[in-house]
C-alpha cells in the first residue's frame, strides 16, 4: 500500500540519523572545500598570508564546535576531563 498513515510512520520510530550522516558525509566537506578555496582566492592571491591564517582560526574554531556537536557524549567526556584536572 502506497498511502501510509502518519500512525504507521510514527510506529515504526522515525529519525534524523540518514539525515545527519548525508550532511556528515556530503554538506561538510563540501563546505569545507568552499571556505578553502575562497581564503586562497580572497587572500592567498594577493599575498595577505596572515588575514588568510586569521581567518582560518576562525574555521578551526567552527570546525570544534562542529566536531562536539556532532559526537555522541563529547561534551559529557570533556567536562569530566577538566573536572579530573582539578580533582585528585
Amino acid at each position: 500500500m502506497i498511502a501510509r498513515t502518519t500512525l504507521e510512520l510514527a510506529q515504526e520510530g522515525l529519525g534524523t540519523g540518514g539525515l545527519r550522516t548525508w550532511i556528515l558525509d556530503n554538506l561538510i566537506p563540501l563546505l569545507l572545500l568552499v571556505v578553502a578555496l575562497l581564503l586562497l582566492w580572497l587572500g592567498g592571491g594577493k599575498g595577505d598570508n596572515a588575514g588568510v591564517m586569521r581567518r582560518l582560526g576562525g574555521v578551526v574554531v567552527a570546525l570544534a564546535i562542529i566536531g562536539l556537536a556532532v559526537t555522541t557524549n563529547a561534551g559529557e567526556n570533556i567536562g569530566k576531563w577538566i573536572a579530573g584536572l582539578f580533582t585528585g
